[in-house]
């Protein structure tokens, strides 16, 4: 069963250069493409995608909004599409739900990679910079708040799900998370599943920004 996928950029070229990758493989359908956030928002909801590839900046109606209405209506996944690595939209995305962000000179194989990744229920977190980004959002959002840290809100996951939780914010993936844990892959994934239904998240970048808010990591943990 392919992978469905929308591509919204309103450079054209762009566009069509991610969709003409995309299509090139066997278990990748582009179903559509759009040139504004409204446009992508409308493809999303005729075309039902596993994945929508979202420019951060566009017309009529921004990235940003388009993913907090995505995200908000649908099962969707988002991947934000930005020029600059540190670009300050990507946190407000982070937050509006997207699954992650790839830089527009993204590499053939990383973008085909990305978007099974997504499909698959995961999230770009493994990149080192995508940490440092939600690490940084985390710091951002205390400096900005007088509101306390509130770790009472991980009472109501057992200590085998805090555990979980704190190796998915150090950017562990399954099979290194079932290794540290000695337990199957099949067992990370019920931890994974439970964490995020508990704590009402919808996927693992959120949990993600929920254990550093939370104070569960600090900044800089699992870093080399």
């Amino acid at each position: 069963m392919s992978i469905r996928v929308v591509v919204a950029d309103d450079q054209e070229l762009v566009r069509s250069g991610f969709s003409m990758i995309l299509e090139a493989q066997r278990d990748i359908e582009v179903v559509a493409e759009a040139g504004d956030g409204a446009e992508a928002v409308a493809a999303v909801r005729q075309h039902s995608p596993d994945v929508l590839l979202l420019d951060i900046r566009m017309p009529v109606m921004d990235g940003l909004e388009a993913a907090r209405r995505v995200c908000g209506q649908s099962e969707c996944k988002v991947v934000m599409l930005t020029t600059f690595d540190l670009d300050e939209y990507v946190y407000e995305a982070l937050y509006a739900g997207a699954s992650g962000f790839l830089l527009k000179d993204v590499r053939r194989d990383d973008l085909v990679h990305a978007v099974r990744v997504v499909a698959a229920g995961d999230s770009l977190l493994a990149p080192t910079v995508t940490r440092r980004l939600v690490a940084d959002l985390v710091r951002r959002r205390r400096q900005e708040s007088t509101a306390e840290v509130t770790p009472q809100r991980l009472e109501v996951l057992t200590a085998r799900e805090v555990e979980t939780l704190r190796m998915l914010a150090r950017g562990l993936s399954n099979a290194e998370i079932a290794g540290a844990l000695f337990v199957s892959e099949h067992t990370v994934k019920t931890h994974v599943s439970n964490v995020l239904s508990k704590l009402g998240l919808r996927d693992r970048v959120q949990a993600v920004i929920c254990a550093y808010e939370t104070g569960l990591v600090a900044p800089g943990d699992g870093e080399s």
